[in-house]
């Protein structure tokens, strides 16, 4: 049990971390921003249930009010804005991320992380991110999934470093790669 909370707060500082990087953002508000990796990585390494714990904290902290989003961004504002659906969907995400990596045993670790990583972190993340965009900003279907398509690319490099990370620490210590425990 220690064990694990561990691994979630540090998971939780992981992606508060990653916030640290310059976003950047686009002509639609939306930032880019590296904690989507964090998203990921909380699946591959942690696995479902810790995965989205570890992003329910995070997300707790930042409607608090720390400021834990890239741009130093916190506090409930943050949930009301027409992006706010890649908050709310992260821990989702997690989980099918994490769930996909505990379930696919055979075969390439960071194949499956990186695979795991486009069902959840993109997949998962989006199909919760866009209804939300579209009600939130007033968009129609195609007007809001054309406003996400920016973000695709970044995201895909987000699925491959996922998975080459998540093998790397599988490699350097396999206990520590929880999905797999």
């Amino acid at each position: 049990m220690e064990r694990n909370l561990t691994f979630i707060a540090l998971f939780a500082a992981l992606i508060a971390a990653l916030g640290l990087l310059p976003k950047f953002t686009l002509m639609s508000g939306i930032p880019i921003t590296a904690q989507t990796l964090g998203i990921m990585l909380c699946g591959t390494i942690l696995g479902a249930k810790r995965g989205a714990l570890a992003v329910v904290l995070f997300l707790v902290l930042v409607a608090v009010g720390l400021p834990l989003l890239a741009g130093g961004r916190g506090g409930l504002g943050v949930f009301t804005t027409p992006w706010a659906g890649f908050l709310f969907g992260w821990p989702v995400a997690a989980y099918a991320t994490g769930l996909v990596v505990e379930k696919w045993r055979a075969g390439d670790l960071g194949l499956i992380a990186g695979v795991a990583s486009v069902i959840g972190g993109i997949g998962v993340l989006y199909a919760i991110a866009i209804p939300y965009y579209m009600v939130g900003a007033d968009k129609g279907l195609v007007e809001a999934t054309i406003t996400m398509l920016p973000f695709v690319p970044g995201d895909l490099i987000k699925c491959v470093l996922a998975g080459v990370v998540t093998k790397a620490i599988w490699k350097a210590r396999p206990e520590a790669v929880l999905s797999r425990g």
